[in-house]
């Protein structure tokens, strides 16, 4: 048992598109804190993995720079203002570390996004919705249902993608168990990331059902994404 003080904070961040990111921090501060780092550990259920691990990176290197003074207050204040820009410079793609060169911005050409979600409930309405989204939005992909699991995977300008998840988290897109309609709360964004030239470019968005697993995995392959879909469909299956 490590001894020291360890606190949690929360705090909402405006971040790009105004959209707000809910970041969840926790400090563990040693007992010879401020002349040690804290631990510091990032959550957020609007940022991926990788985004997240940037911004711990970030924190810890502003830590440093306040080695032996009390830090937690600024850096808290850092993250809020500089939040966008870490956001900006995660070229990290789903872990796969790939570094854009410079003078490319992470915001340029096509990006991915993979979609979980628990269940449809109104579930003809609810493809109708998503299909007429991906078409105003200019996103090709696939909407996937194998067995019980449903996965929206999209290809697009990074500003509509992240469009998309505004609206497929604000909007009344399904019903709950006593038919009044309600927003999406059970979607988990499992991979966000740039299109890579091995991957292959959706030319349209179709609703697609597949009996096996592997007929999933076949469509996943075709379109150059094999590692993304060993990383993050196996896991669903649990």
């Amino acid at each position: 048992e490590t001894h020291g003080i360890t606190f949690r904070i929360q705090t909402s961040v405006k971040e790009l598109l105004d959209t707000d990111v809910l970041l969840k921090l926790l400090f563990h501060l040693p007992v010879n804190y401020p002349s040690t780092l804290p631990d510091i550990s990032v959550n957020s259920d609007q940022l991926t993995r990788a985004q997240c691990m940037d911004v711990k990176d970030k924190l810890l290197e502003q830590a440093k720079k306040h080695l032996s003074e009390p830090m937690v207050h600024d850096l808290i204040l850092w993250i809020q203002q500089h939040l966008k820009y870490v956001i900006k410079q995660s070229a990290t793609v789903c872990n796969e570390k790939t570094t854009l060169s410079k003078g490319t911005s992470a915001e340029d050409g096509i990006w991915m996004l993979l979609l979980h979600l628990d269940h449809m409930r109104a579930k003809a309405k609810y493809v109708k919705t998503v299909e007429k989204w991906a078409s105003d939005l200019r996103l090709t992909g696939r909407l996937m249902f194998m067995g019980k699991i449903i996965l929206i995977l999209l290809q697009g300008d990074r500003s509509n993608i992240k469009e998309y998840l505004i609206l497929q988290k604000t909007s009344k897109v399904d019903v709950d168990s006593s038919g009044k309609k309600c927003k999406e709360k059970m979607i988990s964004v499992l991979c966000e990331t740039k299109v890579q030239s091995q991957h292959k470019r959706f030319q349209t968005f179709e609703v697609k059902e597949y009996s096996t697993l592997d007929e999933l995995q076949e469509e996943f392959e075709t379109a150059g994404l094999t590692t993304l879909f060993s990383e993050f469909v196996p896991p669903l299956l649990k």
